[in-house]
């Protein structure tokens, strides 16, 4: 399985798209950083919790597409004609599969490093901060949830049928054009510049809502059912 994981790895990361996303997320990091992060967001300061959060937020589209990407390489016409031949082979389907899922997740999470080292370069060069024990909560709320929901939902999707994945990569783009309630803020981006705002604080500490958070655990909850589920036969692409 070793092995195998290895392949699937280098096949996500030794290609064009992943070299393409990468400097597209770093390049847009970037921008954010240096025009909006930099302000501070509601009123806290550059390296708060939640100017940290909403430039997550603003990246968290991109890297849903990124995430979503990876799985085409596993869910395409051609990658399912080959399905026949792995078939074959003596391997545990459901264990195969549970190898490619890990692939996947682990391009993503170079993706998430790349946009955490863009802005551990962005506080160290302009204010010589490098606390970051203080911003871990808000990356795992922001991003842990959503991608993982992101890769399940997609690998059911794209079982079911190969176009549905990029159809399913505009959902956090339509999220963030809609008015969501309150719990799901994080989808829209209002979160971290909202909440801040209802706090009797002038820089507050970072504070998630009990309705924000079961939302947050219901995504991963059902990213990491949906991830565990049993292949089964898919339909002819």
């Amino acid at each position: 399985m070793r092995r195998i994981f290895g392949y699937e790895c280098r096949r996500l990361l030794c290609n064009k798209f992943f070299f393409g996303i990468l400097l597209v997320l770093l390049a847009y990091g970037w921008q954010v950083l240096r025009s909006v992060t930099i302000l501070g967001v509601s009123h806290t300061a550059p390296f708060s919790p939640w100017s940290f959060g909403d430039y997550l937020s603003r990246l968290l589209p991109l890297l849903w597409l990124g995430a979503l990407f990876f799985l085409t390489f596993f869910t395409s016409s051609g990658a399912r004609r080959a399905a026949a031949l792995t078939g074959a082979a003596p391997v545990d389907p459901r264990l195969y599969a549970l190898v490619r899922c890990a692939a996947a997740l682990t391009g993503t999470g170079l993706l998430v490093l790349a946009c955490l080292a863009g802005a551990a370069v962005s506080y160290g060069r302009y204010f010589g901060w490098y606390g970051w024990g203080e911003l871990l909560a808000p990356a795992a709320v922001a991003l842990l949830p959503p991608l993982v929901f992101a890769l399940g939902s997609g690998w059911l999707l794209g079982r079911i049928r190969p176009w549905l994945v990029y159809v399913w990569m505009a959902v956090p783009f339509v999220c963030a054009a809609l008015p969501l309630p309150a719990a799901l803020g994080l989808w829209n981006g209002t979160f971290f510049t909202g909440y801040p705002l209802t706090l009797d604080a002038l820089d507050p500490a970072f504070t998630v809502p009990a309705a924000v958070m079961l939302a947050q655990c219901g995504l991963l909850a059902a990213g990491v059912a949906l991830l565990a589920l049993r292949p089964g036969r898919t339909r002819p692409s």
